[in-house]
C-alpha cells in the first residue's frame, strides 16, 4: 500500500491518478479549491481518501495539508504536483496579472508543495515527488509562452531536486504529457485580450496536427503505476505518441545550431 498526496484532484490526471491508486488499495489525500468536487470519492472510500481544501498559490495553506495528509496517514509515499492551468495568450499580449498568476500556481505551487513534503520523505528515507510537467517544458509553441515559462521552471528546479535528494532515498519524476482530452485548453483555460495583429498566428497554432489526436487521460492511469511502482523510476518520462518527436526534432535542431555556432562560442571563450 502506497499513500499518496495530490493536487487539483478534483479533475483531470489528478482525479486519474486518485481512482487508480484508490481502486487498487492504496490510501490518497487529494486536494481542490472547491472541496465539494471530491464528495464522490469521499463517499465511495471513506477510509483511504482524504479530501483536503487547498489553493496551491497559498504557501502556509500547501504546508499545513501536506503536514495534515501525513498525520493522517502515518506517511506518504508519493506525492504529486498536478494543480495548475494553461494560459493562451501571446507575449506581448500577457498582462502582469496573467503573468504572476501562471507562475504562482503552476510553478510556485508546486515548489511550496515540494518544500512542504521534503522533510516528511527525508525523515521516512523514502518517497517520491512526481511533478506534471508538459512537453511545453522542454519545447515551446506560440500562445502558450508564459505557461511555457512556468513548466520550464518547473523542469529546472526538478532536475536540481533529483541531484539534492538521491542520496536521501527520494525519487523525482518529471511527466511530460503531450496533448490529452482534459479541459486544460477548455474550461480550465484563461485567456489574455487578443491583439488582432497576431490573429494569423493564432489560427495555425490552433491547426497544429497534434491537436487533432489527444490521448485518453483514463490510459495514464497504468502508465503512473508502473511509474511510481519502478524500482528505479525515471527522471523524465513522457505520456501520449507525439511527445518524443516534437522532443527529437527540438533537439536535433538544438544541436545542430549550436555546433554551427561553435567556433562563435570558442571565441567567446578568450
Amino acid at each position: 500500500m502506497k499513500t499518496w498526496f495530490i493536487t487539483g484532484a478534483s479533475k483531470g490526471f489528478g482525479r486519474e491518478w486518485a481512482e487508480a491508486a484508490l481502486e487498487r488499495g492504496d490510501q490518497v489525500a487529494g486536494t481542490a479549491r472547491k472541496i465539494e468536487t471530491l464528495d464522490e470519492l469521499v463517499a465511495q472510500y471513506p477510509e483511504t481518501f482524504l479530501a483536503l481544501t487547498l489553493d496551491v498559490n497559498d504557501r502556509e495553506a500547501d504546508i499545513a495539508a501536506v503536514q495534515q495528509a501525513a498525520e493522517h496517514f502515518g506517511r506518504l509515499d508519493v506525492v504529486v504536483n498536478n494543480a495548475g492551468y494553461g494560459h493562451f495568450g501571446m507575449i506581448e499580449e500577457l498582462s502582469e496579472a496573467d503573468a504572476r498568476n501562471q507562475l504562482e500556481t503552476n510553478l510556485f505551487g508546486a515548489l511550496w508543495v515540494t518544500q512542504a513534503a521534503l522533510p516528511i520523505l527525508r525523515a521516512q528515507g523514502s518517497g517520491h515527488i512526481i511533478q506534471v510537467s508538459s512537453i511545453g517544458g522542454i519545447s515551446a509553441f506560440p500562445t502558450v509562452g508564459i505557461y511555457h515559462a512556468s513548466k520550464w521552471g518547473l523542469e529546472g528546479f526538478s532536475q536540481a531536486l533529483y541531484l539534492e535528494v538521491a542520496g536521501f532515498g527520494i525519487h523525482v519524476t518529471l511527466v511530460e504529457p503531450g496533448g490529452f482530452s482534459t479541459d486544460w485548453s477548455g474550461p480550465s483555460a484563461i485567456h489574455s485580450e487578443p491583439i488582432a495583429a497576431y490573429d494569423a498566428v493564432r489560427e495555425v497554432a490552433a491547426n497544429r496536427p497534434t491537436r487533432r489526436d489527444p490521448g485518453d487521460p483514463h490510459a495514464t492511469r497504468s502508465a503512473i503505476l508502473k511509474v511510481v511502482d519502478a524500482e528505479q523510476p525515471p527522471l523524465r518520462v513522457f505520456f501520449g505518441k507525439a511527445p518524443l518527436d516534437i522532443a527529437t526534432a527540438d533537439y536535433e535542431s538544438r544541436l545542430a545550431t549550436w555546433r554551427e555556432w561553435q567556433p562563435v562560442a570558442i571565441e567567446a571563450h578568450g
